[in-house]
């Protein structure tokens, strides 16, 4: 049976929108069955999704859908390069809906998209599942919604039964890979190792350009040719799943031993135990080996039998987060952010406020300021380009509004020589997670009409 090649457009919610065009192009060239995948929901994405769609029902699906899938669909259709993607987030019926409204303002031929369902578990028999599981740590009043991490099966489902689009919501980041290579190679699925290795596949696609060179860059230490137009990545699948990394061409970046080792082990908690919905993998064993320019090939990853529970992300109503900024340049810039820390301390001792010293003391900050505190004044005062950024987290909305109208009085309240103010407002959900036995969760797909 022929490889599959699968190339990578995305890497998460928010990346390049001219990223596919590349991309698919190779594919083309490369005359090849193949797939596209575009991965772009995280914990993070998946709660403002909710958010979007708790807002407008017809909203909570992926904001750039449209200048991600516009100037490569008409192609992928024309050449059966299926697409596979999780830009479904909270709502992949209404991701369908907009992807079938793009075919008709391209005058394309209707095409048939799946839609992954499963992963919600937010009506009553979900929550039920969800008391029995977390207890007493189950906030009812401010449950919003839950969503485990399903597998590949109802994507390869969908491919095999005809599907040009695969639209999920929360599925496995590995599986938007695994499921074109399950149905293109009829693997089973209890066939460990070959599912380890197709895993592994998505793993290396699933944070796009982060293994052609992207996060990989560190100048005069690790130098990437040409990476402000960094090329995205693809795979070669053969029918044990052994692996070839490649990119899309013409682009820069830089595909070699390194940034493949280092994609790996991304996210990695055990090397030897990596657990997913469809297999554990094991890579402590993997060879990557250099095929050529721009060519990396993977092999020895072995499997394990599948966990017998899925991870659960539930989401609570959070409140709401203020943040404030105000900039302070020159001679004792930071002791007079110093001093605006002080003034809204003691103008707002309701709030637990969080402050960094952006550009002396931030990244490695914590919220209770214990870095911030032990930091020796003078290191501080000494600093003449400091932007001080106040937060807090409330349930109450005026509360949290108050942080930001005492940043803005810093304007002319004092400190002297502050500017460049910034206030945000947004709402927030928390979110905690538990695992849930497998069988409760009815992963299937459907055709939208």
């Amino acid at each position: 049976m022929d490889n599959l090649l699968i190339g990578s457009a995305a890497g998460f919610s928010g990346d390049r929108t001219d990223a596919a065009q590349a991309v698919v192009d190779t594919l083309i060239r490369r005359s090849q069955p193949a797939a596209l995948i575009f991965e772009t929901l995280a914990e993070r994405t998946l709660a403002l999704a909710q958010l979007a769609r708790r807002d407008n029902p017809a909203a909570g699906y992926e904001p750039l859908l449209a200048e991600l899938l516009t100037p490569v669909l008409a192609k992928c259709l024309a050449h059966k390069i299926a697409i596979i993607s999780n830009f479904g987030a909270a709502n992949p019926v209404g991701a369908a809906r907009r992807i079938q409204q793009i075919a008709a303002e391209q005058g394309l031929p209707k095409p048939r998209i799946a839609v992954v369902t499963g992963d919600e578990i937010a009506d009553e028999k979900g929550k039920e599942l969800l008391r029995r599981q977390l207890g007493d740590h189950f906030d009812q009043h401010r449950f919003v919604c839950a969503n485990a991490y399903i597998g590949a099966t109802a994507i390869a489902d969908a491919l095999r039964a005809g599907a040009d689009i695969v639209v999920c919501g929360r599925v496995a980041d590995p599986s938007l890979t695994l499921g074109p290579a399950l149905a293109h190679f009829n693997w089973a699925l209890d066939d460990w190792n070959r599912l380890a290795r197709g895993t592994m596949a998505g793993h290396l696609l699933e944070c796009g350009a982060q293994v052609t060179g992207g996060y990989f860059a560190d100048p005069g230490f690790k130098d990437v040719p040409d990476i402000a137009h960094v090329g995205y990545p693809i795979v070669e699948i053969d029918g044990d799943g052994n692996i070839e990394v490649s990119k899309s061409e013409p682009t820069g970046g830089i595909v070699d031993t390194r940034t493949v080792k280092e994609q790996l082990l991304y996210e990695l908690h055990d090397p030897a135990a990596y657990l997913t919905p469809d297999v554990v993998a094991d890579i402590s064993n993997a060879e990557v080996h250099q095929a050529g320019e721009n060519r990396v090939r993977v092999t020895g990853i072995a499997g394990h039998a599948r966990p017998e529970h899925l991870k659960a992300n539930i989401f609570y109503e959070g409140g709401w987060l203020a943040e404030g900024e105000i900039s302070y340049a020159g001679p004792r810039a930071g002791a007079r952010a110093r001093l605006a820390m002080r003034i809204l301390r003691e103008r707002l001792p309701q709030l637990k406020i969080r402050f960094d010293l952006i550009g002396v003391l931030s990244v490695f900050g914590d919220d209770d300021g214990t870095l911030l505190r032990e930091t020796p004044s003078s290191d501080v005062a000494d600093a003449e380009d400091v932007r001080l950024r106040a937060a807090c987290a409330h349930d109450d909305k005026a509360i949290a509004t108050s942080l930001l109208r005492e940043v803005s009085a810093l304007y002319t309240c004092g400190p002297a020589g502050g500017g460049g103010i910034r206030t945000a407002l947004r709402a927030r959900l928390n979110a905690t997670s538990c695992l849930v036995p497998r069988e409760v969760i009815a992963e299937t797909y459907h055709f939208v009409d």
